[in-house]
């Protein structure tokens, strides 16, 4: 049996004539480029996430690069995160010539480990009148990366970085409408700190056809500026305040993911089921002492939405030798990912040595993403995990 990573097709069939529909009305139009669609969107990202203000752009990746933009994040600055994550999180730092600054990860989480921002904090830093530095650089940003769909800690490090007085910039790329049970109730990921942003790169939960993004705020200053910078720097046409770039959102992406997103709190749930079924067909086949299951550390705290499984990732011994051994099978799966930035050559500038980030560097060596997405079927399931007790008894 093939089981893909992932398979799109059974959600583009179930909504293919309302999908057509919008592109059609797209190109009857021929409104291509911000306008209403893209209005619609947002002010539907609005009410779904209860943020005040949404703003459209070109990409997750275009997303942050705005926002670090807007708050005038540059050459002497820099911005925390976590060295366990996509590369656009910190190549966007890097590209406003800011220095990116890593704290290791919680190794059953993988999200950023509050206890290492607060250590890294009080051991590495410097505070002062002026606000926060390391090695001469003003700390300006926190970018916490709500990895797989599952929130950070957020109540620890909000509250670290209020008492630093850092601003918060949520990286819910991969976690939309994935919820933190606060102590005032579920708050969903983006809408904690003073900005959160999301990829609609297709493969996410609430996926485009092709790439986009969106920010949300309740800052409205914030939000008109990066109105204008994600066009050129324009507020009037052909007047630039300031440099921005082109970071706009098609018309065709947002009436895609409007006919979307309605459905999206189904597919989490759905794939909540998948994540369960998978539990039971490990714990079946006698695997539980030999892989670690995904943690769902908000599961009884409240929240619907306590984890939407972007990913399903398990800590795997003899990772790549398994990986090697699903392919043969016919059994996608994905390492995400294999080698944290902090290691990566191009950040090698940075100076971190192997072992300064010891979690980062063992999820990476260890951890395996299966497929998973809604309509994933039970037997394929016991089909991905028959093969892997078939690998461990061999080895």
């Amino acid at each position: 049996m093939r089981v893909p990573l992932l398979d799109l097709s059974e959600q583009y069939r179930a909504l293919e004539k309302p999908i057509q529909e919008a592109i059609a009305e797209v190109l009857r139009t021929q409104h291509f480029v911000l306008g209403e669609k893209v209005d619609e969107f947002e002010q539907a990202i609005c009410r779904y996430t209860g943020a005040k203000f949404a703003i459209g752009v070109s990409s997750g990746t275009d997303a942050l690069l705005a926002i670090l933009m807007a708050m005038g994040i540059g050459p002497g600055d820099a911005v925390i995160t976590t060295a366990y994550t996509f590369f656009a999180t910190a190549g966007c730092i890097a590209r406003v010539g800011a220095r990116p600054i890593f704290v290791d990860i919680d190794p059953t989480t993988y999200n950023l480990d509050p206890r290492c921002l607060r250590t890294f904090l009080q051991t590495k830093t410097e505070k002062t009148s002026a606000g926060v530095t390391y090695q001469g650089h003003k700390i300006r940003a926190l970018v916490p990366v709500h990895l797989f769909g599952l929130c950070c800690e957020m109540e620890e490090i909000a509250a670290i970085a209020a008492e630093y007085d850092i601003p918060m910039i949520e990286d819910a790329a991969q976690a939309i409408g994935a919820e933190f049970p606060g102590a005032s109730g579920g708050r969903q990921a983006g809408t904690m700190g003073h900005t959160g942003y999301f990829s609609f790169y297709p493969s996410k939960n609430l996926g485009a056809a092709g790439d986009a993004g969106l920010i949300v705020t309740n800052d409205k200053a914030l939000a008109d500026q990066l109105r204008i910078i994600r066009q050129h720097g324009m507020e009037k046409r052909y007047f630039h305040g300031v440099i921005g770039g082109n970071f706009r959102l098609d018309a065709l992406q947002a009436a895609i993911l409007r006919v979307k997103l309605p459905h999206l709190d189904a597919w989490s749930a759905a794939r909540r089921r998948v994540a369960d079924a998978y539990g039971e067909e490990f714990r079946d086949a006698g695997l539980t002492s030999r892989v670690t299951l995904p943690t769902e550390p908000y599961r009884d705290r409240n929240v619907e939405n306590h984890h939407i499984f972007h990913q399903y990732v398990i800590r795997a011994p003899l990772r790549d030798g398994l990986k090697e051994h699903l392919q043969e099978q016919g059994i996608g799966s994905a390492i995400y990912y294999p080698l944290g930035l902090h290691e990566q050559v191009c950040f090698s500038y940075l100076g971190y040595q192997h072992g300064d980030l010891p979690q980062t560097e063992a999820a990476a060596r260890e951890t395996l993403a299966l497929p998973i997405y809604p309509e994933l079927t039970r037997d394929a399931q016991n089909h991905v995990v028959s093969a892997i007790a078939e690998f461990y008894r061999a080895n």
